[in-house]
């Protein structure tokens, strides 16, 4: 056929398309580990990738990370030397890991470059059991009256101040999981052999406890276990939001705006730490006093945020609860001022320059999309609370006259005065 004198072969377009459409193009339900989207990412591409390791296949080739693979074999064989075979112990591992191999696949969007099972099943077996090694390794250097392992010598992770660190960024990315189900086949073959008195969902937790609060972990395992794991930042996430979704319910509705905490304290609304949250996202407003467990605004913040945006974002039965957050916290730091009044209250730790720290949330949900808000309830009632004029009157009376020593002097001297003078002229009328 010809259009415009240029010969065009149908059949050959036809095929040439068809070859380009196959499944691969569309994200299958249980997909749940992906490269995060350049919509997303353009932000702040350093928050998606590795600093030097490399877990799961989408960073595996990347040369600036080889060097780190000489640490997971030595953990492996940390590990493999506490079977009584080692030999034999290695083999179930790549047996074990074989047989659900096809359902691990299932779980990573446009996995094309990995047709070979030999070196999937090798990556699973190498990341998956330096993972739990790590984990029990933290663990283990946590019970302080517990003598150090003799392999403790010479620890290529915990020796070195900086691998930690590496460590926190590198395993909270969306693009660099392993599905949970290699990571709990791997753990369940080990268990005897390492004595485990703790799950493996704990030990996880546990290694990440301080990443998101200074507060002690409150760690309920019966309910981040009642949604199923998919991976570790599925695992962080079910963390946070397991305890208060039997409590609060997602709403239909677009996201209300927030004062600032500057505003806030003008309208008489009183801050006040949550002691003992059960989630940093346990915002509770009641009787003019806002209460907000503590945050840790650190290094890792950002990426670990980020990370759970995306994954909220880019899965269809994933709630934006962790967005919706992220967006009520934007609203309320907007100045220094504010972050000023929050870090007095103990209601943030920012390890960051407080100018940083106003520019902080307000970009990590860019592009994010919100049509059911998790906050909905506390945004309408701190707006209604504000339109009262009473505690705005005597939240700006305390701030004009109780402000500062000297005016707190004064008015106790004004009242004084003013009290003497109705006694002489009580006295008087009296006489």
């Amino acid at each position: 056929m010809t259009e415009g004198g240029v010969v065009i072969d149908i059949e050959e377009l036809a095929s040439s398309i068809e070859n380009n459409i196959s499944d691969d193009l569309y994200m299958p339900k249980e997909c749940c580990i992906f490269k995060t989207p350049k919509i997303l990412s353009r932000h702040n591409q350093k928050a998606y990738i590795p600093n030097a390791f490399s877990i799961g296949p989408f960073h595996h080739r990347d040369q600036n990370l080889k060097q780190t693979e000489k640490i997971k074999f030595k953990y492996l064989k940390n590990l493999l030397s506490r079977a009584q075979s080692p030999e034999t112990r290695l083999r179930d591992f790549i047996k074990e890991i074989s047989e659900i191999e096809k359902e691990a696949r299932g779980y990573y969007a446009g996995l094309r470059d990995y047709d070979d099972s030999k070196e999937f099943v090798k990556m699973l077996v190498i990341d998956g059991c330096f993972l739990i090694q790590l984990f029990r390794r933290d663990a283990e250097r946590q019970l302080i009256e517990q003598p150090p392992q003799k392999e403790d010598d010479h620890d290529p992770v915990f020796s070195m101040s900086c691998i930690p660190q590496f460590l926190y960024h590198d395993l909270i990315l969306l693009e660099n999981q392993i599905p949970w189900i290699v990571l709990e086949k791997l753990f369940n073959m080990t268990k005897e052999d390492c004595n485990d008195s703790k799950s493996l969902v704990r030990l996880a937790i546990e290694f990440f406890s301080n990443m998101f609060s200074s507060a002690p972990t409150n760690i309920d395992e019966g309910l981040i276990t009642r949604n199923k794991t998919r991976h570790i930042l599925d695992l962080l996430r079910n963390w946070l939001i397991s305890p208060l979704c039997q409590e609060r319910k997602i709403q239909d509705s677009a996201w209300q705006t927030f004062p600032s905490a500057t505003e806030i304290k003008e309208a008489g609304i009183k801050f006040k730490k949550l002691e003992k949250a059960k989630s940093i996202l346990d915002i509770r407003f009641q009787n003019g006093v806002l209460e907000i467990p503590n945050l840790l605004i650190q290094e890792t913040t950002e990426t670990i945020f980020r990370n759970l945006i995306s994954l909220e974002q880019c899965c269809p039965d994933y709630q934006p609860i962790i967005t919706c957050y992220a967006i009520v916290l934007d609203n309320l730091i907007n100045t220094t001022e504010d972050v000023r009044i929050l870090s007095k209250k103990e209601i943030i730790d920012c390890w960051l320059n407080p100018g940083d720290a106003t520019q902080f949330f307000s970009k990590l949900y860019l592009d994010a999309f919100v049509k059911k808000f998790y906050y909905l309830d506390l945004c309408q009632d701190v707006n209604e609370y504000r339109k009262k004029r009473c505690p705005k009157w005597r939240a700006a009376y305390v701030h004009n006259y109780f402000g500062t020593p000297w005016a707190i002097a004064s008015q106790v001297v004004a009242a004084v005065v003013l009290i003497l003078t109705f006694l002489q002229t009580l006295f008087s009328i009296i006489k």
